[in-house]
């Protein structure tokens, strides 16, 4: 098995999502995506937003006092 939590899923969509287990197994996995509301996670990394992170978090942590 690859390890993918079908209790966890299951759990979501159950509880969480107040479905039937019928219901539930009849989703495909974008409809489940949009009732637990995961399409609202972090936007893609795009270059500007690395460039962002790299100065702020880069290889010195944003400091300028040349320590790693």
């Amino acid at each position: 098995m690859s390890g993918f939590d079908w209790a966890g899923l299951l759990r979501a969509g159950t509880q969480g999502a107040g479905l039937k287990p019928h219901e539930l197994w009849a989703l495909t996995p974008h409809e489940l995506t949009l009732i637990l509301g995961v399409e609202r996670s972090a936007p893609p990394l795009t270059r500007a937003r690395l460039m962002e992170l790299d100065a702020q978090y880069g290889q010195n942590g944003g400091r300028d006092d040349g320590y790693l």
